[in-house]
Order: structure tokens, then sequence, then C-alpha cells
């Protein structure tokens, strides 16, 4: 039987705009397990971020229950056993690209010299070794997101959550990202979760959610 990473049950999560409370997502109930490949579909401010953030841990519930029951408990998911690649530029600005990428290694007490090597080496899996002595500031926002795939490649975790990752990507480069990301996961028992607005994408995915209005369709 596989082991489940995350199991969520009946979570709302609410805003407060003003006067006003926004549902963004309502009682939404899903799991992913070892392996899992799954594509996260819908328009936008349909709540794709939200789940993804609170399958993360990276944000709180209203109601409901989140937990994570073959890795850790809620307060230690990252960098171990999750993580992120956001849709917007993550990189810290003064540290350089690969050592950006090795910070993570270093976070889970890897050895400095095993943990440059691997970080180079997904960096050269993105053919951008030659920004591995650059700023994030030198590096287009493309590279940068190709930088922050190669981050989460390299952390080993059992959980990659990605939110629209290739957003700032052109379809070529967005394709070849995407092909390094399958190829490098292929027969491992990481589960990738990645919220797209690219069917291209997530046709490419074993499973399929649609999320709309913060409602998230049968999963189970």
């Amino acid at each position: 039987m596989s082991d489940v990473y995350v199991e969520v049950t009946s979570v709302v999560k609410t805003y407060r705009r003003g006067p006003y409370e926004v549902a963004a997502l309502q009682h939404a109930t899903c799991r992913v397990v070892e392996g899992d490949r799954i594509a996260v579909v819908g328009p936008s401010g349909s709540g794709k971020s939200t789940l993804l953030h609170l399958m993360g841990g990276l944000d709180l519930q209203t109601s409901g229950a989140i937990n994570w029951p073959a890795l850790a408990d809620g307060t230690r998911l990252r960098p171990e056993y999750i993580s992120f690649v956001f849709q917007s530029m993550s990189l810290l600005p003064s540290l350089t690209v690969l050592e950006n990428i090795e910070l993570p290694l270093m976070l889970i007490e890897r050895t400095r010299e095993g943990s440059k090597e691997r970080a180079f080496q997904a960096l050269r899996s993105m053919h951008l070794e030659h920004t591995a002595l650059k700023l994030p500031e030198e590096i287009s926002g493309g590279q940068a997101q190709r930088v922050a795939v190669a981050r989460a490649l390299c952390s080993g975790s059992k959980v990659i959550l990605a939110d629209e990752p290739t957003g700032q990507l052109d379809h070529d480069t967005s394709r070849e990202m995407f092909d390094v990301l399958l190829e490098s996961l292929e027969g491992s028992k990481t589960a990738l979760v990645i919220a797209t607005h690219d069917m291209s994408i997530a046709d490419r995915m074993k499973s399929l959610w649609r999320i709309h209005h913060g409602e998230l369709e049968d999963t189970l």
C-alpha cells in the first residue's frame, strides 16, 4: 500500500477583506500519495495557490484537517520533506545561484562538499551551469524560475509543490524544463503537485484536479 504524504479533509480557508470574509477554499478533501503526479487546474483566483500553500504548511486552514502521515508534523516539513517552486522569484538576493540551490541541502545537514556537487549537477540539468556564480539580480526571470526548479529537485524532498512554475517561460523553454523535471522524478517515490494554466503540461500528469471558486472536485 502506498504511503500517504498529504491528507486534506474538509478544509476551509477564508480571508477577511474589510468587513467581508472571502472563502478561498471550501470543504476541500484530497490526498497525495507516493509517486503521485497531479495537476491542479482552474481559473485565476480559484484557490489553486491556497491549496498548495496549505498542503505545504505555509498557511493554516480556517477549519478542517491537514495531516502528513508518512512525512512529519506540520512544524518541520521544509525543506527535508516538502519543496516549493513558487510563481514569483524566490531566490535569496544575497546568495549566488549555486548557493541558493545548495542552501536546502545544508539545512538538512548534508556535507558542504557533497551539497555543492549535487547543487551544481542540478544546475547543469537545467543548462544553467554558466550562472552558478551570479547573483539572482544578474539572471533573467525565466532563468531564476529554472533555478528554483533545480533547487526543488536537488533537495530530495518527498513532495514537490509547484505553483505555475512555467509562468515566466516561453513555450519551448517551458517544455524543456518540464521534460527535465519529469525525467528527474521518473521511478522515484517523490510526489509532484503542480498548479498550472497550461493544459499541455496538465495533460502529461497522471491525475487532474479541477478547482473553481474554491471548490475542489472529488479527487479520491
